[in-house]
């Protein structure tokens, strides 16, 4: 039988990621591990970035930013920043600092380099994320960081005095942290000539890159003036070390790509030698589906089904999971790893000889004008495509099996992904960017311009929560404040609302929960189970309620993994809610705020989440039989999703946290409310007369 790991049970801590992804970490420095991964100073000489060692160091020297092409596991994020080291970037008390998009690769990358230079992590090599600081300010010379880390640094520092190199990696993902940051980080260069920036990507988005950092003409003059690097970019081309990967494409278009993902995987460990596969779906429930007919499949029908490891890939697994997945597969065996589009950049996994693309990835996208953010499942780009498939060609010649045809993909696939910030909400970065300073944000240097109808939702939604006043500067001390809590400002807002309503305690807690993917344990053919869980700790008041019964419930059990199991809760979750709100209850009382608990006052916990929410406020079609609601701000029809304890329950008035899209809208965590509250809280938002929004 094969091997299936289940998260949710006691197993080491949780590391997630906002886009899905996983993170390794090994808990206890094995005297093996060096060894086990083959990276001892041998495997840093055979990385095809060693021989561009003298060149990389020279261009660093002499430009005040390079930027580095280089395919995904050349070794260029754990080596440039060794090579910085060892030349002298972090002597005298400066450090180099290494930003990713994702929490999951700076702690991959972090622990890795920290094991390749023989020091203990936190020490000379530390990783900040969000709610995470594992550094030491006085010894740390390398920090890997998430690009929106380093934004948050800024506020303290403007100019990032502490660093003499920083490296932005994967600048390709185009992330709206990494877009914002080159923006901040061109201004920074004008004002500190000593500072060294390293843009590294893996696809050729080089040029244009460069083109951003081109000095403007009445910069260039200051050329060759004393010892100040060149203002011109300087590109660098690092190969990597990729065998040929033989593609495979569908004949005809495929119906459901997660059983077309699982008979692929059949086919290929009946009829191909060994090496692992790796294959690319969307999110958790594609990922534990596939994982679970494949587990099923294998008992079943193949022969050999003793030689399959199943291991899923996302936010949500538990770190003896993620040992798994990095870890070399035992012989005789063969690793079938599914995961989100994590590994298709930020992490490189040896030993993948076979690549199956289902061709979509869940992507966020951003419509102004109804003020709706879809989280949906996408078809990706022929960029994307092609970085999949070479993840097939790292230890020898590979296959990638394309569950789409070829003519689809010559015709229909766009050549490039989106960049984040043309199909997103915007409302944090601009409040990020207001608290740095910057106040022309129509006028602020972008690498790709956000859309002016988003920027204008997202200047309205900050004026209605009170952050920004009518001449768009943050207000005080509501707006600095709000800026200064490491969430999205609608939570913020209900954080620092909570403290004149006396419910900071239980709003926290609910800041908490909302911070992670999902406290409950989905598991495929245990619905009606999960179902009977909840309705345990259903509360009538709705879903943020619920949240409370379930931290109560798990407080009192002890912190309990079995309880949780029982209660098909995630356990690795809920350990990390604990973290969270630790960190928060620190935030609060930074900013000055008494926390106090309601004890069972619900109505005051509900009308601090209104103070941050009134704008995602529903009502229950008069004559609907389906549960049928219309959001008051543009009348968009909307359903409570599935997940949510008021499902079929169908309140008249209700507040959602956000919608997601499949056949329809459906609202994710819901919460009952009086509709008087809405004038009472917002009346510059919701006129008297009725539940007609206001227009500005």
């Amino acid at each position: 039988m094969s091997m299936f790991w289940k998260p949710g049970t006691e197993k080491p801590q949780l590391l997630d990621d906002e886009e899905g992804g996983v993170l390794f970490l090994s808990s206890s420095q094995s005297s093996s591990s060096s060894s086990r991964y083959g990276y001892a100073s041998m495997g840093k000489q055979r990385l095809p970035v060693h021989k561009y060692r003298t060149e990389i160091l020279y261009l660093v020297e002499t430009h005040a930013t390079t930027i580095i092409v280089g395919e995904t596991g050349s070794g260029k994020t754990t080596q440039i920043p060794q090579y910085l080291k060892e030349a002298g970037w972090a002597d005298g008390g400066r450090a180099i600092a290494c930003t990713q998009p994702r929490r999951l690769a700076v702690q991959a990358v972090a622990s890795r380099v920290a094991e390749e230079m023989g020091v203990k992590l936190g020490d000379e090599v530390g990783y900040t994320i969000r709610f995470e600081d594992i550094t030491n300010t006085s010894v740390t010379m390398i920090k890997f960081l998430t690009d929106g880390v380093l934004l948050r640094e800024m506020m303290d520092d403007p100019l990032l005095t502490k660093y003499s190199v920083i490296m932005v990696d994967e600048a390709h993902e185009r992330s709206i942290s990494t877009d914002i940051l080159l923006g901040l980080l061109k201004k920074i260069q004008r004002r500190r000539p000593d500072l060294r920036l390293i843009i590294s990507s893996a696809t050729i988005d080089a040029k244009s890159i460069s083109a951003f950092f081109q000095p403007s003409k009445r910069h260039r003059g200051l050329e060759g003036q004393g010892l100040s690097p060149r203002k011109e970019p300087a590109i660098l081309s690092v190969e990597g070390r990729g065998f040929d990967v033989r593609i495979h494409y569908v004949e005809e278009p495929i119906a459901d790509y997660v059983r077309a993902s699982v008979s692929t995987v059949m086919l290929i460990h009946e009829q191909e030698p060994p090496g692992d596969i790796l294959v690319f779906l969307t999110g958790q429930d594609d990922i534990d589906a596939a994982a679970q007919l494949i587990t099923e499949e294998a008992r079943t029908v193949v022969k050999n089904s003793s030689g399959l490891i199943v291991l899923p890939l996302y936010s949500g697994i538990s770190r003896a999971e993620q040992e798994l997945v990095f870890s070399p597969t035992p012989r005789g065996k063969r690793k079938v790893v599914i995961s989100t589009n994590i590994a298709e950049t930020s992490v490189t996994l040896e030993g993948v000889v076979y690549v199956v693309d289902s061709g979509f990835s869940k992507q966020r996208f951003y419509n102004p004008i109804p003020d709706i953010e879809n989280l949906v499942v996408a078809p990706i780009s022929k960029a994307s495509a092609r970085q999949r498939a070479g993840r097939a060609g790292r230890v020898r010649p590979g296959k990638c099996y394309r569950l789409y045809t070829e003519e689809y993909f010559v015709n229909e696939m766009s050549a490039e992904g989106i960049p984040e910030i043309q199909r997103s909400i915007l409302v944090s970065c601009v409040i990020q960017l207001k608290a740095l300073g910057i106040d022309n944000i129509l006028g602020f240097d972008w690498p790709a311009s956000p859309s002016p109808d988003a920027m204008i939702r997202a200047l309205e939604v900050l004026y209605s929560l009170g952050v920004l006043d009518s001449d768009a500067k943050l207000t005080s001390p509501v707006g600095f404040q709000v800026a200064e809590i490491p969430l999205d400002p609608m939570v913020s807002k209900i954080i620092l609302s909570s403290n004149q309503l006396g419910c900071s305690e239980e709003i926290i807690t609910i800041a908490a929960v909302l911070s992670v993917q999902s406290i409950w344990f989905s598991s495929r053919g245990a619905q009606k189970e999960l179902d009977e869980a909840k309705l345990r700790f259903a509360a009538a008041e709705g879903d943020h309620v619920t949240f409370l019964n379930v931290y109560k419930g798990f407080l009192q059990s002890g912190k309990s993994s079995q309880w949780c199991h029982k209660n098909f809760i995630n356990y690795q979750a809920m350990k990390k809610v604990m973290e969270i709100r630790e960190q928060l209850r620190k935030t609060a009382k930074k900013l000055g705020m008494v926390l106090k608990s309601c004890d069972n006052d619900m109505e005051v916990v509900r009308k601090a989440i209104t103070t941050g929410f009134f704008a995602n406020a529903c009502r229950l079609e008069a004559y609907s039989h389906n549960g049928m609601y219309k959001t008051l701000r543009g009348s968009q029809e909307v359903f409570i999703h599935p997940s949510s304890v008021l499902f079929r329950v169908n309140p008249k008035w209700v507040l959602y946290y956000s919608l997601v899209s499949t056949d329809r809208r459906y609202m994710r965590n819901v919460i009952t409310i009086d509709p008087s509250w809405l004038t009472e809280i917002a009346p510059h938002f919701y006129h008297h007369q009725g539940p007609n929004p206001a227009t500005h």
